[in-house]
């Protein structure tokens, strides 16, 4: 038995997940422990933010983003910005996830629409509390 599986409640509020994040690192354990925590999940995984625009106009319709906001090509400010203006994605709550702690990028996500900042977690341990966090409730 997985010791995630022992920290997540019985329900998940959110169907489906997507991550934009260009470290391939960070996708793979994110995904791990999603996974661990939420196996009925779907959970999709974009490299920056013209990627995920590009899977975003396909008609995959995550129910919450999880957003990086260095990233080359599109970055996670211009992502927003242009969710915003798509009357289909507008309403889809973003969690900046981010190694930025910065009050500047805080208030200008927060403006650009983002729900949540969330300063990238240090440990599994750390990872798995946030997700339970943000899985186990709609606070958005």
């Amino acid at each position: 038995m997985s010791l995630f599986k022992i920290v997540m409640p019985d329900s998940c509020k959110y169907t489906s997940v997507l991550l934009i994040d260009d470290d391939i690192d960070v996708r793979m354990i994110f995904g791990e422990v999603l996974k661990e925590l939420a196996p009925d999940i779907i959970y999709h995984e974009a490299t920056n933010g013209e990627d995920a625009l590009s899977k975003l106009g396909s008609n995959m319709i995550p129910d919450l983003i999880f957003l990086d906001l260095n990233m080359p090509r599109v970055d996670g400010k211009q992502f927003l910005a242009e969710i915003q203006r798509l009357e289909h994605l507008k309403d889809i709550p973003v969690i900046i996830y981010t190694t930025s702690s910065h009050e500047s990028d805080k208030k200008e996500t927060r403006d650009l629409g983002a729900s949540y900042f969330l300063t990238k977690p240090n440990s599994l341990r750390e990872l798995t509390h946030v997700l339970t966090d943000n899985l186990a409730q709609k606070i958005f």
